[in-house]
């Protein structure tokens, strides 16, 4: 078996990608900050330009009275203030997201009027079913640009997926959870702050002491990428069985 310093990293990156703009595809209002909060923090402080599009309604996210609206906002106030320049809303139905050719070419549009450097979207584990139809959905739409000057990256929301890059965010943990209590309409369904944080302790496991929170992503290479994300997938987990 290969050692699992090849399948975990076993040192900080300073971010999954240097320069700007980031464009992050969030599968709803809040996803954004549970899962890079802290990257998104350190981006913005560094000078990137970083662009949020929210793809879902969030409309089964509670029994709360206009609750489209509220999410809708919750997000405006966490892009505020993490300092990401913009918010889109695709407003694709909650738990009921389609990769249609339609959302495909609209996502593809979006990467290319933003003249995105790096792209974020969910990785292929997340147990959600509109986390895993945004991958779908974004990876798609990066296909069909066929830009290999954008690079693709997946990050963690609420599980672990496979990463090769680890950012330690110990110095903003306090804004990430400043950000996360934005979110009031959903902390009240499930211990989120809880699970999220647990998350960012874990993957410390393979990181020096000091090291007290980080968060996971998996920077896609352009050959990657002119695949299907079930050969990735596939081709993965042959590395991991490999004697």
């Amino acid at each position: 078996m290969i050692d699992e310093s090849q399948l975990v990293p076993y040192h900080c990156s300073a971010l999954p990608h240097p320069a700007g703009p980031w464009l992050v595809f969030a599968p709803h209002a809040d996803d954004e900050s549970f899962g890079m909060g802290g990257t998104l923090a350190l981006a913005c402080a560094a000078g990137l330009i970083v662009h949020l599009v929210v793809i879902t309604d969030g409309a089964l996210g509670g029994e709360l009275v206009d609750l489209v609206s509220i999410r809708e906002q919750e997000a405006r106030e966490a892009a505020a203030l993490l300092g990401v320049s913009s918010v889109m809303f695709l407003k694709q139905q909650d738990r009921g997201l389609q990769v249609s050719q339609q959302l495909v070419s609209e996502v593809a549009h979006i990467v290319a009027v933003t003249k995105s450097a790096a792209v974020f979207f969910p990785g292929i584990h997340e147990a959600h079913p509109d986390h895993r139809a945004s991958t779908l959905l974004v990876w798609q739409a990066l296909k069909t640009l066929g830009d290999s000057q954008v690079v693709a990256v997946s990050y963690e929301i609420t599980g672990q997926s496979t990463i090769n890059c680890l950012v330690d965010i110990s110095a903003v943990i306090e804004k990430k959870k400043q950000t996360i209590a934005v979110y009031k309409s959903q902390l009240g369904q499930k211990n989120y702050l809880e699970i999220v944080l647990a998350l960012n302790r874990l993957r410390t496991f393979t990181l020096s002491a000091e090291v007290q929170w980080a968060e996971g992503f998996y920077i896609f290479t352009a050959a990657e990428l002119t695949g299907s994300l079930l050969e990735w997938g596939q081709e993965r987990l042959r590395r991991q069985l490999m004697a």
